[in-house]
């Protein structure tokens, strides 16, 4: 497995996500998956206090670290693995109340997470949502970028930086991320960084894949100019290009079956529309065309962009993980590069 800097830090070139440990994949299958990314040189994995989510409840709210820190504590691993978590902005509403993150309430939120991790130190501490808003999670279709001034934005982050070089000179957190931000915000979080000697963003936490492709423009960009890396969540458009909603099927214990028996639309968050079931199935064609497994093919397409990039793969079973694992070595020719650039011009954002 190839290993990336962020910042001082070097994580494996592959990220485990892990928001369903503690909920639909219960702790000895966690700890499966967690040993079966080690073996296959995945050190990385990335968590955050909200979690478990599908959905997030006030009973499960911190179980994922939790999980972690059981195996870390069971197999003596810290020094072989990176831990990434994230503070919730103020829509993780069983995190302090729905509140977020604020200059008085990061070392706090830090230190409980350091307890149910069962460690010292966060390798990279993340900023789950920007707390003036954003157009993550099919917001970009309503997106009103005036909720807050300049300077009000601007203070909030020196104040929030501030507090983060605190807990970095104490040795509680490695390097500083971000998570469902934009281009605007990204850059201003990295001029606070000058103004304030705070911690410099070394990762932005973002959705990104073959069906979802906003930060292929100015966050490409930046990212490759400044040395943030892109984590990419959701890689696989939450199941869709595995092929096992095609045709508008809901397997059962699929995640938007579970969605469904907790009320929800069963929607995947607003992935699951007629343009990307339609847009799931080319893909599927387009893969096996030529001679690809389209679950490994979207994870090598992730891989190869020409910006600094680390995919998060997570699975919710065991043989899932296991799939995902045995495409890692897949490298995508230019012919496949032709077919995918056509693929996206015939089906450009689907959802």
């Amino acid at each position: 497995m190839d290993r990336c800097k962020l910042g001082e830090i070097e994580v494996s070139a592959v990220c485990l996500g892990t928001m369903t440990f503690g909920k639909d994949t219960p702790q000895d299958a966690a700890f499966a998956q967690m040993d079966r990314a080690v073996a296959a040189g995945i050190t990385f994995f990335d968590t955050a206090e909200m979690y478990p989510v599908n959905p997030a409840t006030a009973a499960t709210h911190g179980h994922s670290e939790e999980v972690i820190g059981a195996w870390l504590a069971a197999r003596g691993a810290r020094d072989r693995v990176e831990i990434a978590t994230k503070i919730s902005g103020p829509n993780g509403g069983h995190s302090r109340g729905g509140q977020g993150f604020a200059p008085d309430n990061i070392a706090q939120a830090v230190d409980d997470s350091l307890r149910r991790l069962r460690t010292d130190v966060i390798d990279l501490y993340q900023l789950h949502w920007p707390k003036r808003g954003g157009y993550a999670f099919r917001q970009n279709w309503t997106f009103d970028p005036r909720g807050s001034s300049k300077a009000r934005v601007e203070d909030h982050m020196d104040g929030i930086l501030a507090a983060m070089k605190d807990v970095v000179a104490a040795g509680k957190v490695r390097a500083f991320g971000l998570s469902n931000e934009s281009a605007w915000g990204t850059m201003s979080w990295l001029a606070a960084a000058e103004r304030t000697g705070g911690p410099r963003v070394v990762a932005i936490q973002n959705e990104y894949g073959p069906l979802c492709r906003l930060y292929d423009t100015d966050l490409a960009e930046l990212g490759q100019k400044e040395d943030v890396t892109l984590l990419a969540y959701s890689p696989l458009a939450a199941g869709l290009l595995t092929g096992k909603y095609a045709g508008g099927a809901i397997p059962p214990g699929s995640r938007a079956d579970v969605d469904c028996r907790h009320g929800g639309k069963g929607d995947l968050g607003g992935r699951r529309t007629d343009r990307a079931l339609a847009a799931a199935a080319a893909w599927g064609d387009m893969a096996r065309d030529l001679g690809l497994d389209p679950v490994h093919a979207a994870i090598a397409f992730v891989r190869q962009r020409p910006f600094p990039v680390i995919p998060i793969i997570g699975a919710t079973h065991t043989d899932q993980l296991d799939h995902l694992i045995a495409g890692l070595g897949l490298r995508l020719d230019a012919e496949a590069d032709k077919a995918i650039d056509a693929f996206h011009r015939a089906h450009p954002l689907p959802y």
